[in-house]
């Protein structure tokens, strides 16, 4: 079987992965939907947070459509290969979940609010997939970019691991590990429901998938 076919359920190792390449991947210059810069250097005062959860076109559109937040795009990040293609990334030998970057002014929305809406737009216990999308690439990741940001988010994971008990689900799997190189995804990716409205990922329409309102804050 092709590399590019297989559905990798663990990780690779550092030893294994694809070699990548020295050349970053071109990315537009602007954010198609919020018309503000793509890549650094970010407006004085905002702040970067990063996520994975599944498939990223749709935890993309969740995190524009939240007042306060910069600007957005998509990624890889978590793994071993430098500027590596989505091909490459789906082989699951690379080590890279797919991510999203989240630029945010602090004065207008919280990281603890990015969290809450990270927390419940997918299932954190499901390790290496998130429904039907199987791979070490939809595992769920919160890479921090402070010991603030890691506080919080272990905190958050202690608060929902509890709701989720009690709703029946499991160990939450989320990793909780320092934000490491953010490689860009290639353009057509980047707000790729904006670009593709009927674009979906597998399982459902929105591309976040199975959200667990069982946990949702306030409940």
């Amino acid at each position: 079987m092709s590399i590019f076919g297989m559905r990798k359920m663990s990780m690779v190792t550092a030893a294994d992965a694809l070699p990548g390449r020295p050349t970053a991947m071109p990315v537009p210059e602007r954010h198609a939907v919020l018309g503000t810069s793509l890549a650094a250097p970010y407006p004085p005062g905002t702040q970067i947070a990063e996520f994975a959860l599944g498939c990223f076109w749709g935890a993309e559109k969740m995190f524009w459509q939240t007042p306060g937040v910069v600007s957005t795009s998509v990624g890889y990040e978590g793994g071993f290969t430098p500027n590596p293609t989505y091909e490459e990334v789906c082989s699951g030998r690379t080590g890279h979940s797919e991510t999203v970057r989240v630029v945010f002014d602090p004065a207008k929305v919280s990281y603890p609010e990015l969290l809450r809406r990270f927390w419940e737009a997918h299932d954190p216990t499901q390790g290496m997939r998130q429904g039907n999308d199987l791979g070490s690439q939809y595992r769920s990741a919160i890479f921090y970019q402070s010991p603030e940001q890691q506080a919080q988010a272990e905190e958050s994971a202690v608060a929902y691991q509890k709701r989720l008990a009690e709703a029946g689900y499991g160990q939450i799997t989320t990793q909780i590990v320092p934000a490491g190189e953010f490689y860009f995804a290639e353009d057509y990716h980047q707000q790729y429901l904006y670009k593709v409205p009927n674009g979906y990922c597998p399982d459902h329409g929105t591309g976040v998938s199975c959200p667990i309102g069982v946990v949702k804050a306030g409940d």
